[in-house]
């Protein structure tokens, strides 16, 4: 099978690496890629958000599939140009992928499909939750406990669009829950835990994400919260004549009466992703195959029973700049022989040498019997790469029992 795979992040090397490992794989093609994902398979430079690009690309390759990772280009229909061509996609298409388009939509959405989440108010009233209504990288969502946090929240959430929507502030832990879908079925893929604050102890600036674990063992019955979440929203979108294929991906809160959606995304997750990769005991491409041609019917999606950690290597000023760029970066030949999986973000290579550029830089997943033997493995490797400022959370996962 050639597969075509759009996006540049460390979500889409992981990808890429779990693709790479299917035997059904003849050839592996990325748009525009990465320094690691090179290392896999071919790159071209066209952009992720081009879609007449990318349908040039994928009749030039004669793609037999094509697998776009970042929300962007999926909100902006890529997903329909290719499919309008005959093309087989895991992704989306716009119409469906408003689901992480537009907040209000989902709000909409999950009412229709009887899904529980968090009351929408009327006007920023502290405690309340402010999100942007549109895509905002992970930076939209403002948690406000006081006024002055709630009149802030709004003008911050407002400078992403014009749209703004309040909720009810939740309390609990909170949790990612993943399926691959086809339009009509929804098959359980994993759970993670992410951690966006920039800084230990969840302080600093909301951030893309500085790190993750998998699997989450606190969640019970994660199979029975995806027939009761994402089942119903498949379900509704299939009804509303808007099917889901690809990787749906509630953001859940878990509060005393129990799993409430905070948000719903279109694709997978980043950096959860580099966490759940490594734990599949299956075959990737093809159940990223059988979603796009409506046959997840059947399909069961197992995992090693291992635990993963990512630790993210950010740049000194991020997130407030994400443009970190031309610093050489050592180390990673010595964390991947160590046994330590380097997925590649903010990078880019200057003759031979790999260099920053951006501003979460890399994502390095360890593996374990337990989250605390991934833990160690993922920061023993962390510690062997460096680049001017480099920089990272010294307490992902750190509080997880096992």
């Amino acid at each position: 099978m050639r597969v075509l795979l759009v996006g540049s992040g460390a979500r889409e090397h992981a990808l890429a690496w779990g693709i790479a490992r299917s035997p059904s794989l003849s050839e592996l093609h990325a748009a525009p890629g990465n320094p690691g994902i090179a290392a896999l398979g071919s790159c071209h430079p066209v952009r992720a958000d081009d879609g007449e690009g990318l349908l040039a690309l994928a009749r030039t390759l004669e793609a037999d599939l094509v697998v776009i990772g970042p929300e962007a280009p999926l909100v902006a229909g890529v997903a329909d140009e290719l499919r309008h061509a005959g093309i087989a996609v895991f992704g989306p298409s716009g119409a469906a992928a408003r689901i992480e388009g537009s907040k209000a939509f989902a709000k909409e959405v999950l009412a229709a499909a009887g899904v529980p989440t968090a009351a929408t108010l009327e006007r920023p009233q502290a405690p309340c939750v402010i999100k942007a209504d549109g895509l905002a990288a992970g930076k939209g969502v403002f948690v406000c406990r006081t006024q002055d946090e709630a009149d802030a929240g709004v003008d911050a959430a407002v400078a992403f669009g014009d749209t703004v929507i309040v909720e009810a502030l939740l309390e609990g832990p909170e949790v990612s829950l993943f399926a691959l879908c086809d339009g009509r079925h929804a098959v359980p893929i994993g759970s993670a835990q992410d951690f966006k604050r920039s800084e230990d102890g969840d302080a600093g600036p909301n951030t893309g994400g500085m790190g993750a674990y998998s699997p989450v063992a606190w969640l019970e019955d994660a199979e029975g919260l995806v027939e009761r979440i994402h089942q119903p929203v498949i379900d509704e979108l299939a009804h509303r004549g808007t099917p889901f294929v690809g990787c749906l991906f509630a953001g859940l809160m878990v509060t005393e009466s129990g799993p409430k959606v905070l948000e719903f995304n279109a694709r997978f997750g980043d950096p959860e992703t580099q966490a759940l990769m490594p734990l599949l005991d299956c075959d990737l491409l093809e159940a990223l195959a059988a979603a796009a041609h409506g046959q997840l019917g059947g399909v069961t999606l197992r995992t090693s029973g291992d635990a993963a950690v990512t630790v993210v290597l950010a740049a000194p000023d991020y997130p407030e700049r994400s443009d970190y760029a031309g610093a050489a970066i050592t180390g990673v030949p010595e964390a991947e022989a160590g046994g330590a999986l380097v997925f590649h973000s903010g990078t880019a290579m200057r003759g031979d040498t790999l260099v920053t550029n951006g501003g979460r830089i890399l994502s390095v997943t360890g593996t374990g019997s337990t989250v605390a033997e991934a833990r160690e493995h993922a920061y023993a490797a962390a510690g062997m790469i460096q680049f001017e400022g480099v920089r990272h959370r010294s307490d992902i996962a750190a509080a997880v029992d096992g």
